[in-house]
């Protein structure tokens, strides 16, 4: 039997291998009518098929990518390609509002930056209060396009440095514009909380919620998710955003505050939730919301955002409605002043309703040390109205305005207190008192910016209208020689500081000066400060211009000494930042009128 079955086995065996050899001796046949093929060949013409391929996806690729946001590819065994290592990064993503083109500035001008220095330099800057024009060229810095740099700092560490300085600047304008137009909420989510909580603040629901729908990404920060979930559900997207909080909570999240309100604005709890929380001023909003008996007395400890959040939601009361005993809300009205969520003369309108005696009225400084600080102001403030003569009169305006700081509400007493000065003649007005009218009565005065020209001050020629309208002048260096020869004739003339600064800017522009006029002036290159000579050597263009933003501090432009403007000019002149130079010189070369 078991012969039997492998003689079976043999011949099935037979069979197959006859089919085999019929199949090959077909097909040989059939290949000998076309060309010859080299077998062994046949795998090498594969491999190098396949390398052009790749070589052809990988070309098409680079073209493609965007210089704003090039993703580097993935690595790949079969083979090895150098790539240039500024063109290609783990996910290179540039954000700003500006064009560097704009400032004068450069898309690599914090590449080579170490982080070190900019850290050391920022922790500087942080402890000055900048002028605005300090902090005008820190913004253009900051917020301009560029690449991160990457000596020593992370990305993270860097976007922390803008995030602090837009929120130590306090310009919500500017921060919308920033989150809006690069659409970062996880890299900024302080900045971000910040903007939504002013938003909410001001009441402004749907502005918020609109500023949310435009992102994409799942957000990271837990206050800022909370937040996008009630704005789905105030958006009607219930569904949304019960997907979310599920979600959420899969992971962790507990808010037994949060989620009653929310399940109640969902509609799974027709109890209205009473409790409210004034810890974040999402849940005084939600607070609020839930409530549609909602009542809230504000106190000394409550947040300048809920202040804010009552007053534009209408749900302060009236200072007319306030009881003359009640010194506590009195406090928090005056609070309230200062925070202009009032208008001052409402508050002074209460001041008027208490009642004094006329020894009172006529002993002020004397009756104000038996007083509160609420009673001695309006004290004070009724004793302006009836008083006549004029120094007493500035003598009790001195003073009230000298008991609102004190207690550090010096915005309730602003625009009135200019009001009353106004009612003055300034002819009357006693020596003593004289700088004390000019502070308050002046302050809001429009500095005028017309440029005087004079054409016998080199750097205040018609030369500087070159600078206005950014170099286009076709005459400029006729007119510069010219009046240079006319300079070199005046024996009298003195070449200042300034006219070195002015004819230095024109040099660095390409615009040529006779060598008749070379020895003019004298320049010496040590006035700029080493660390930043070695910054602009380097060509670290954003450290020495955070340096200059460092030197100019607290300054204003036009009130930096010669010397100290003379080394900023040619600082920008040597990294051919023309624009912010421009600007720089029409503010301090020309006379003001």
């Amino acid at each position: 039997m078991k012969k039997l079955f492998q003689m079976k086995n043999l011949k099935l065996l037979n069979k197959n291998y006859l089919s085999v050899i019929l199949f090959y001796l077909f097909f040989g046949f059939a290949a000998q009518s076309q060309e010859p093929i080299d077998i062994w060949n046949i795998e090498e013409k594969k491999k190098s098929k396949n390398i052009i391929e790749k070589e052809n996806i990988e070309e098409k690729n680079v073209k493609q990518n965007n210089i704003y946001e090039m993703q580097s590819q993935k690595d790949d065994d079969d083979f090895n390609i150098e790539e240039d290592q500024t063109l290609v990064s783990n996910h290179i993503k540039i954000v700003g509002l500006y064009d560097p083109a704009e400032n004068g500035l450069d898309i690599n001008m914090w590449s080579k930056s170490n982080g070190d220095q900019i850290l050391n330099i920022f922790k500087r800057i942080n402890k000055m209060s900048l002028s605005k024009d300090a902090s005008e060229i820190l913004d253009i810095l900051l917020l301009t396009n560029a690449h991160y740099p990457e000596i020593n700092i992370s990305k993270e560490q860097f976007l922390e440095i803008k995030s602090n300085w837009l929120i130590k600047n306090s310009n919500l304008q500017l921060i919308e514009n920033y989150l809006l137009k690069n659409q970062i909420i996880n890299d900024h989510p302080k900045l971000t909380k910040l903007l939504v909580d002013d938003y909410l603040s001001r009441s402004e629901i749907k502005k918020a919620c609109k500023f949310f729908s435009k992102i994409e990404d799942q957000i990271k920060d837990d206050y800022l998710s909370k937040f996008n979930i009630y704005c789905l559900i105030d958006n009607n997207k219930k569904e949304e955003a019960q997907l979310l909080l599920d979600l959420k909570k899969e992971n962790g999240f507990e808010d037994e505050f949060y989620e009653k309100k929310i399940y109640y604005l969902m509609g799974y709890s027709n109890k209205p939730d009473v409790e409210i929380s004034e810890s974040t001023i999402l849940d005084f909003h939600l607070s609020h919301r839930t409530n549609p008996q909602f009542r809230f007395e504000p106190k000394d400890s409550t947040s300048k955002q809920i202040w804010k959040y009552l007053s534009a939601s209408n749900l302060l009361g009236s200072i007319k409605d306030i009881e003359l005993t009640d010194l506590d809300k009195i406090s928090n009205f005056e609070k309230a002043t200062h925070e202009k969520h009032y208008e001052e003369k409402e508050l002074l309108e209460l001041y008027k309703r208490f009642q004094f005696n006329i020894n009172q009225l006529l002993n002020i400084k004397e009756s104000t040390k038996l007083l509160s600080a609420i009673e001695s102001r309006a004290l004070i403030y009724q004793g302006i109205l009836i008083t006549n003569e004029i120094e007493n009169k500035l003598l009790l305006i001195n003073a009230l305005k000298n008991s609102f700081q004190n207690d550090g509400i010096e915005n309730a007493f602003d625009v009135e207190l200019r009001k009353l000065l106004k009612k003055i003649d300034r002819e009357e007005v006693p020596s003593n008192f004289t700088s004390f009218y000019n502070n308050y009565i002046d302050s809001n005065k429009t500095e005028l910016t017309n440029i005087k020209i004079n054409n016998k001050v080199l750097h205040q020629s018609k030369l500087i209208n070159y600078f206005k309208i950014n170099g286009s002048s076709k005459n400029i260096t006729k007119d510069l020689n010219d009046l240079l020869k006319k300079i070199k004739k005046n024996k009298k003339y003195f070449f200042s500081k300034k006219d070195i600064i002015l004819v230095e800017a024109f040099k660095s522009d390409g615009i040529k000066v006779s060598d008749r006029f070379k020895n003019l002036y004298k320049i010496n290159q040590s006035e700029i400060p080493s660390d930043i000579q070695i910054f602009i050597n380097s060509g670290d263009m954003a450290a020495a211009m955070l340096r200059i933003v460092e030197v100019i501090g607290q300054d204003e432009i036009k009130n930096i000494d010669v010397d100290t403007l003379y080394f900023i000019i040619s600082t920008l002149n040597q990294l051919d930042v023309d624009p912010l130079r421009n600007k720089i010189l029409l503010k301090v070369l020309p006379l003001k009128v």
